[in-house]
């Protein structure tokens, strides 16, 4: 099998040349033997060329010695092969030649008009040689013979290793192919896993955006309202107890919420990683995904809040404190869960920031049923200077708004919020029905 580029350079280990020195020796070892053939001939062809013998055999030596170079020139191989054919010498540099130029990378017409005239030269060669025996009585052979002996043997010393030759070209070249074939199947196969990786890692970031979104969700508003109201017991603690022990109930009531939703979402995303897990024959980085993707589905597909809870949520904050209007137009219908869900936590998440930065403040809340989409705005009146759950002093990351926009993007929606001219803060979405 031969090899190119920067393969081909890496593996040259011969000097010159040669690829290995192996290739190296053969050829020296060949060019030898057509070294000695061609100088035993040069006797006979100083004879008969009327030279002195020490020439002949010089010549001869030199026009075999042309064998060393037939991996780097094949074309002058052949060649000085041809050239010597009428001093009847170099059989061996023809065979070895044609061999050589065939299994070459040349263009075919190069090789065919090469292997014609090697032909064509050997075919008068051995005319005149095998008419001559026969004129000197050294063959009996009748005078129609001599034409199919000359081309019997023209043909005996040219097409075999022609033919030898172009068998192991192709053949070189095929498994050439086939090997730059399976390196390129390893170079896709190796950019696949790296891709596949880069899903998997994907995959896994994306549920962590999505886990932490639905933590901040289920945690913040509860949390909020918790410290809401322990800021309101604390004020009415000694002033007020029955408001004491109302909104202490309160905040035991809002607690065991959010640990009941933190459950179940836990237990659902449990459930998608066993589940993904248990298909031990997949791939790590496939398992990855399919964690993710099955993790993702099971809390996509779970009991959510829906559209019928808001009055429920409104009134929570209504208990704090929380001055709130419910404003509903359109036809009330119901959406898909996802949608549903999306619009919940949208309203959720806008009350929750009213508390956290307006306590106390009025607060519009606007639900809109469209014939395609689905509308809903959320908008606070500037908040009073004093307030008792101003003392709260809740903290805030930073994500909320964020958390909205991904959530209502993600479904084709679109997603606005901002301060008022009036001083207060809006929060609007739409987000499409189907």
């Amino acid at each position: 099998m031969t090899t190119t580029g920067e393969d081909h350079a890496a593996a040259r280990t011969g000097p010159w040349w040669w690829v290995r020195w192996r290739t190296a020796l053969l050829d020296i070892g060949l060019a030898f033997v057509s070294v000695l053939e061609c100088a035993v001939e040069g006797v006979d062809f100083a004879g008969d060329a009327g030279i002195p013998t020490a020439a002949g055999v010089v010549f001869g030596a030199l026009a075999g010695s042309a064998l060393l170079v037939r991996r780097k020139w094949p074309i002058a191989v052949v060649l000085v092969s041809i050239a010597i054919t009428p001093a009847q010498m170099g059989y061996l540099m023809g065979i070895v030649g044609l061999y050589t130029l065939a299994a070459s990378e040349l263009p075919r017409r190069i090789i065919g008009s090469l292997a014609g005239m090697s032909f064509v030269g050997m075919l008068i060669v051995m005319f005149v040689r095998v008419r001559q025996s026969m004129e000197t009585g050294e063959s009996d052979l009748g005078g129609w013979s001599v034409p199919f002996a000359a081309i019997a043997i023209s043909i005996g010393l040219t097409a075999p290793p022609l033919l030898l030759g172009l068998y192991v070209g192709a053949r070189r070249r095929l498994m050439e192919s086939l090997r730059e074939r399976a390196d390129s199947l390893e170079r896709e196969l190796q950019l696949l896993a790296e891709r596949a990786e880069e899903r998997a890692e994907w995959a896994r970031n994306e549920e962590r955006t999505r886990i932490a979104r639905e933590m901040h969700d289920v945690v913040a508003h509860r949390v909020s309202l918790m410290v809401v109201h322990a800021a309101a017991l604390q004020a009415v603690a000694r002033k007020d107890p029955e408001k004491a022990v109302k909104n202490a109930a309160l905040v035991g009531d809002m607690g065991r919420q959010a640990l009941t939703e933190l459950r179940e979402m836990l237990g659902v995303l449990r459930s998608g990683d066993g589940a993904a897990a248990r298909r031990a024959a997949v791939p790590l980085a496939a398992v990855g995904v399919a964690a993710a993707a099955a993790a993702s589905r099971a809390v996509e597909e779970s009991d959510g809040p829906c559209l019928s809870e808001l009055e429920e949520l409104i009134g929570q904050s209504a208990a704090a404190g929380m001055v709130v209007d419910l404003t509903v137009e359109g036809d009330v219908r119901p959406y898909a869960g996802e949608i549903e869900q999306t619009a919940y936590r949208v309203v959720q998440e806008a009350l929750t920031n009213v508390h956290k930065h307006a306590a106390g403040a009025k607060t519009h809340v606007r639900l809109a049923h469209r014939g395609s989409e689905i509308a809903m705005q959320v908008e606070n009146e500037p908040p009073p200077e004093v307030s008792v759950a101003s003392s709260a002093r809740l903290p805030s990351g930073g994500n909320g708004l964020v958390g909205m926009k991904e959530r209502v993007a993600a479904l084709g929606g679109v997603f606005v919020s901002g301060p008022t001219d009036a001083g207060g803060f809006r929060v609007s979405a739409v987000i499409p029905a189907s």
